[in-house]
């Protein structure tokens, strides 16, 4: 080996990256970047139905205790927050409950939950749906929504809640 193929050589080990391994870095930048967006990103759709789940959850729940406790209890949902209620057997006043489970609690925005009909017939927006000690309750609706979303929680007399969507909403 003469001394130019060294020389090259040398020259050569301390250049700096190819033009290979500057795109192989510049792919793997993007395709993370792509995935922290898609990750921070809110899922509207998603959101929706994980609430419309976890306040299905809470009904039955509610309707289970109201019949293994004997007490009245009772559910409200407005705008971004939905409440549960217990019934004073002294005055017969609602009162608001506090429980792990029925603790009142605020949807993230911009969800919010409505009352839609109970036994029937629509209910007024601060309308306290009542879940019966005997477990024989009316049949219910509430609605859990976004701006391009609506998710349905549908109650029958048994205490079953279904739910019925994600649906979008046109725009």
């Amino acid at each position: 080996m003469g001394f130019l193929s060294a020389a090259r050589l040398v020259a050569r080990s301390r250049g700096g990256f190819t033009l290979v391994e500057i795109l192989v870095v510049l792919v793997i930048l993007a395709l993370a970047g792509g995935l922290a967006v898609l990750a921070l990103t809110p899922d509207e759709r998603g959101a929706t139905l994980r609430e419309a789940r976890r306040f299905a959850g809470a009904l039955e729940y509610a309707a289970a205790r109201a019949q293994s406790r004997g007490e009245t209890l009772g559910v409200s949902a407005s705008g971004g927050r939905v409440r549960f209620w217990r019934r004073d057997p002294q005055d017969s006043r609602w009162r608001a409950l506090d429980d792990d489970v029925l603790a009142a609690h605020a949807l993230p925005a911009p969800l919010a939950a409505a009352a839609v009909a109970y036994a029937g017939q629509r209910v007024p927006d601060d309308a306290i749906v009542p879940l019966r000690p005997t477990g024989r309750n009316e049949p219910f609706a509430f609605v859990v929504s976004s701006p391009a979303w609506r998710v349905g929680l549908v109650a029958d007399p048994l205490n079953r809640v279904a739910l019925d969507g994600p649906v979008a909403i046109a725009p």
